[in-house]
């Protein structure tokens, strides 16, 4: 079974400032819960994103078991939106596809990310006890996070 999570925010931004954190895989673990040990592997100099990117982490989203997870940027369509895929990792299907949409005061960021868990009915049974509200608190931390970021009164 495929699920989707959304979620959108508001971001005291300007269009390039969004983009650049955003498409920066560098930020990703300042804007992940630390419990989830996530560390991007692969090393990238100031590379932009693209199309075909491929993005190697690890990540211990349970019990403390380190995990190998590789994304491939499958769509960019520049300081609009991004998708990242998993090729390899502890999803049968993920698909996070990032929107971002210049306002008169700022940016609208919207995340949809559409996930399917692997073991059937094990994994919808996993999905309904744990991996839910998993995902919906972390991207919980990462909404308090950029509220830190881009919207305090300290910008």
């Amino acid at each position: 079974m495929i699920y989707q999570l959304y979620r959108e925010q508001h971001l005291n931004c300007n269009i390039k400032e969004a983009w650049e954190f955003f498409s920066s895989p560098k930020n990703l673990s300042l804007i992940t819960p630390k419990d989830l040990g996530l560390t991007v592997l692969t090393n990238f100099e100031d590379d932009e994103i693209y199309e075909g990117m491929i993005i190697n982490y690890k990540v211990s989203p349970l019990l403390n078991i380190p995990l190998k997870w590789q994304t491939r940027i499958i769509q960019v369509d520049y300081q609009r939106s991004f998708t990242d895929f998993q090729e390899k990792g502890p999803y049968k299907y993920w698909n996070h596809f990032h929107e971002f949409i210049p306002k008169s005061q700022g940016v609208l960021m919207k995340d949809t990310v559409d996930y399917e868990l692997p073991l059937g009915v094990l994994g919808v049974f996993a999905h309904n006890i744990f991996i839910k509200n998993k995902l919906k608190s972390i991207f919980e931390y990462r909404f308090n996070i950029l509220e830190k970021i881009f919207n305090s009164n300290l910008n």
